[in-house]
């Protein structure tokens, strides 16, 4: 499994950023998360942290 973003609902609000343990969540050019999914532990601290839902477990 790994963390991934639905573009279409983030809001760039950088929260899953600051909540994420290995620091695999930067923002892009374009303010969205990206998770870097060599580097995610599956840890689910994003999905929860998240205000818009827009990150999912897959």
């Amino acid at each position: 499994m790994v963390a991934i973003v639905d573009k279409d609902l983030c809001t760039g609000c950088g929260a899953c950023v600051d909540s994420c343990p290995v620091e695999a969540i930067s923002m892009s050019a374009e303010d969205l998360a990206v998770i870097d999914a060599d580097t995610c532990v599956d840890c689910g601290d994003c999905v929860e942290i998240c205000p818009v839902d827009a990150i999912s477990l897959e």
